[in-house]
Order: C-alpha cells, then sequence, then structure tokens
C-alpha cells in the first residue's frame, strides 16, 4: 500500500480534529521545509525514522541500452534515506 499526502492530511484531520484546510497546510508546509534543506545540499535527519542524504554523483561511463552506443552519463544530485534502528527494530518486531 503506498502512502499519499491525501492519506497524511486524513490522518492528521481525524486523529488530530483539524481542518481539512489546517492538515493540509500543516503536511505541505511540512514536506517544503525538508525539499528546500535538500534542494540546498543539507541532510535532514529525522529522529526514530531516518535520514534523508544528499550525494553528489560523478561523472561515469555507460551506453544506451537500445542502441549498445557508449555515452557519458553527467555528474548529478541524488537524495538517499537511511532508516533509523528504531525503525528498523520496529519494522523487525524488536522491542
Amino acid at each position: 500500500m503506498t502512502l499519499t499526502k491525501a492519506d497524511l492530511v486524513e490522518s492528521l484531520y481525524t486523529q488530530h480534529n483539524l481542518s481539512k484546510k489546517r492538515a493540509t497546510d500543516l503536511v505541505e508546509s511540512f514536506l517544503e521545509i525538508i525539499k528546500g534543506r535538500l534542494e540546498s545540499g543539507d541532510d535532514v535527519l529525522i529522529s526514530g525514522f531516518g535520514k534523508f542524504c544528499v550525494k553528489q554523483k560523478k561523472d561515469r561511463r555507460g551506453r544506451n541500452p537500445a542502441t549498445g552506443e557508449e555515452m557519458t552519463l553527467k555528474s548529478r544530485k541524488v537524495i538517499t534515506f537511511r532508516c533509523s534502528s528504531v525503525l528498523r527494530d520496529k519494522m523487525n518486531g524488536k522491542s
């Protein structure tokens, strides 16, 4: 099952007795803060959940799988996620 922004809004709306607009604003604000930090190259650590890290990938050789033609893949930034040990233990049924 996929968790969507609409699901997050619905959870805030029902569990915390917020209006739909307020719940939507909270979810959007939270995500904008995270996106802004990642765009500026900062890592984002959410205790008990995990860490989003920005990594720089260098230029590398590759090939077009359809034609077999060699090409250079340009450098780029990627985001990785590493879950916390707390979350990992919960997922594996450990206390």
